[in-house]
């Protein structure tokens, strides 16, 4: 059977960005392609799965993906693009209550603070939801270096605050919180918890702090 055409344009961008993490458009302006055909291009590259549309704009190389997978380095490659595609973001909430057993249920999707507006964007590699918060609470994050990858992560602390935060207009009574089902019997940053609080400073998360702790 004949291999299908693959125009040049399409070999020349595959050739550039195979050993890149995740790319955008910017990034092929070297090739002294014109914008139109390079859309062209990304379209036809996508639908032959030789690339994945992570969101508008940004992408990565299938080739790249395989590597990875090869590597044992898929699940910190996946959480270093969940903190790039829609940057700054730093994975927390769910995603990270979990991870530190504060939370049993399994997440979906990779859950994550912004300083941007609230977004969510799902590709062939997941869904990634992204919540807004104000700029003096985006912080209680540190960068961890995984696999090669750069990767902004909270602490347990902060992934329960910023959890309760999102929630604090539904958290009216003990009975509510025992719903959201949390793990706290060997939760031990409640003095780091408790500065977030008094950071945020209404009476309502100072509420919520002593329905958990008091």
């Amino acid at each position: 059977m004949r291999n299908k055409y693959i125009d040049p344009f399409s070999v020349k961008i595959i050739s550039l960005v195979k050993e890149l993490p995740y790319f955008k458009i910017e990034n092929l302006k070297m090739l002294d392609i014109r914008e139109n055909y390079l859309r062209i291009a990304l379209s036809r590259l996508s639908k032959r799965k030789e690339i994945i549309r992570l969101k508008k704009g940004n992408y990565t190389a299938k080739n790249f993906v395989e590597k990875i997978k090869k590597e044992n380095s898929f699940s910190s490659f996946l959480e270093f693009l969940a903190t790039k595609i829609y940057s700054p973001s730093y994975l927390s909430l769910d995603y990270v209550l979990y991870e530190n057993n504060i939370l049993t249920e399994i997440p979906k999707n990779f859950t994550l603070i912004t300083k941007n507006k609230t977004a969510t964007f799902s590709n062939n590699l997941g869904i990634f939801i992204y919540h807004k918060i104000k700029d003096e609470l985006f912080l209680g994050f540190d960068t961890q270096k995984i696999d090669n990858f750069l990767i902004y992560k909270s602490s347990p602390a902060k992934a329960l605050f910023d959890f309760l935060y999102l929630r604090k207009k539904i958290v009216l009574n003990k009975e509510m919180l025992k719903e959201l089902r949390l793990n706290l019997e060997n939760f031990k940053e409640k003095a780091e918890f408790k500065k977030y609080v008094d950071l945020e400073g209404s009476r309502k998360m100072k509420e919520i702090f002593s329905l958990l702790f008091e």
